[in-house]
C-alpha cells in the first residue's frame, strides 16, 4: 500500500519556529480534515538539526538545470541522496548536464521538492481538495510565524 503526504515547509530552509507554535500549527492541520468524509491518518512536525530533502517521491519525474535548462537524470540525484544522505551542510553540487556548480534548492524539479530544517506532515488525509489552499497555507504560516509552502509527495 502507498502513502501520500502533505508536507508543510518554511520558505526560508534555515528558519525553524518555537516548539509551542510547531504543536499550534500541527492542530490546526488536524483540524483541516476533520469534517464528515475528510480523514487524516497522522499530523505531526519533525525539527531537523540539519537543512534537510523534503522530497515529493515518486511525484518527482524530472528534474531541470537552473543554470542551462537541460534535464538532469533522476538517477542522478537519487545516487547523489544516497551517497550524501539526506541532510546537508552545503546544497552547492556540481550538476552533470553542464558541470555548473549549483544550489539543489534553485534546481527545478517538476512536482517540487523543498530543503528545510522543520517540517509538518500530514499522512493520508483525504477531503474534497486535497492539498491546502492560499488561506489554509497563511493561516498555517500565521500560527507557524513563517511563510509556508507544500510538497505533495507520493511514496
Amino acid at each position: 500500500m502507498s502513502d501520500g503526504y502533505i508536507r508543510l515547509i518554511p520558505t526560508d530552509l534555515n528558519w525553524q519556529p518555537t516548539p509551542e507554535a510547531a504543536t499550534a500549527a500541527v492542530a490546526y492541520v488536524a483540524r483541516l480534515f476533520a469534517d464528515p468524509g475528510d480523514s487524516v491518518e497522522q499530523v505531526d512536525h519533525e525539527f531537523y538539526d540539519r537543512v534537510t530533502l523534503i522530497d515529493a517521491g515518486e511525484n518527482t519525474t524530472r528534474i531541470t538545470c537552473s543554470r542551462c535548462d537541460g534535464d538532469i537524470d533522476l538517477e542522478w540525484f537519487h545516487d547523489l541522496i544516497e551517497e550524501q544522505g539526506e541532510s546537508f551542510d552545503d546544497l552547492a553540487v556540481t550538476v552533470p548536464c553542464c558541470g555548473a556548480v549549483v544550489p539543489l534548492d534553485s534546481l527545478r524539479y517538476d512536482w517540487p521538492v523543498g530543503f528545510a530544517r522543520f517540517e509538518v506532515t500530514a499522512l493520508n488525509a483525504t477531503r474534497a481538495r486535497y492539498e491546502l489552499d492560499d488561506r489554509e497555507l497563511a493561516d498555517v504560516a500565521t500560527l507557524l510565524g513563517h511563510p509556508v509552502t507544500q510538497i505533495l509527495a507520493h511514496y
